[in-house]
């Protein structure tokens, strides 16, 4: 057979199943091959297994410590809100206290505006003036009542109360008892339940029994001497 017959020749069809087949037994692993593969895998699960464990441990120990610090921030929310309520609350008395101190202030105008209208001569009583000082002190008087002041109720024979009443005096009075009020001689104020200003009162000293009549003191002498007369 000569060259020229060769190249004459039809060539040989190589299909995919002889090519499969070559790869497949060219990849068939060695049994080194699969030991080495499952040392590998051993190795890795146990990297796995360490890897897994340090970050359940880092989870717990940051679990911990969000406990912590949740527990820290609550104690300060707790301690704020408190630490807010005490400053509200000494606020508000601070203001109370000096809204106090400056009604406390304006009673005693009060008085003089009450004791000067009280001495105001008849002949200038419908004086336009007049009229516009009473509106001063109409004024004044209502700023007391809106800011919640009142007047401390006192009478005679009232039973004298040291939490709202100052005694200025003490007498003896016929038809009073100890203690009993006389005379109030400047009416106090509340605001609220808190005393601006006592009343200044005049308390009794004494009881109220009769005290024996003229006649009666005549007549015990006379009987007196009757009796010795009756006896001799």
């Amino acid at each position: 057979m000569t060259e020229n017959d060769l190249d004459k020749q039809p060539p040989v069809d190589v299909t995919d199943e002889d090519t499969g087949a070559e790869e497949s037994i060219a990849e068939e692993p060695t049994a080194a091959e699969d030991e080495g593969s499952a040392v590998d895998l051993e190795t890795q699960v146990k990297a796995l297994e360490e890897k897994l464990a340090g970050t359940e441990a880092a989870l717990a120990e940051a679990e911990k410590k969000t406990a912590e610090y949740l527990d820290g921030w609550q104690r300060a929310q707790a301690s704020f809100a408190n630490f807010r309520k005490r400053t509200t609350a000494e606020q508000t008395q601070w203001r109370s206290m000096a809204n106090a101190a400056l009604l406390a202030r304006l009673l005693p105008v009060v008085d003089d505006f009450k004791r000067a209208f009280d001495a105001v001569p008849d002949t200038i009583k419908d004086d336009p003036w007049l009229s516009g000082v009473q509106l001063v002190e109409r004024k004044v008087e209502a700023i007391l009542e809106a800011e919640n002041v009142q007047q401390i109720e006192a009478e005679p024979g009232d039973i004298f109360d040291p939490n709202v009443h100052e005694a200025v005096l003490y007498q003896e009075v016929d038809g009073f008892n100890d203690g009993e009020i006389v005379a109030v001689v400047e009416t106090g104020h509340m605001l609220a339940d808190r005393v601006l200003r006592p009343s200044m009162v005049v308390i009794a000293k004494g009881t109220r029994e009769a005290q024996p009549q003229a006649g009666e003191e005549a007549l015990e002498p006379e009987s007196e001497e009757s009796t010795v007369q009756g006896d001799a």
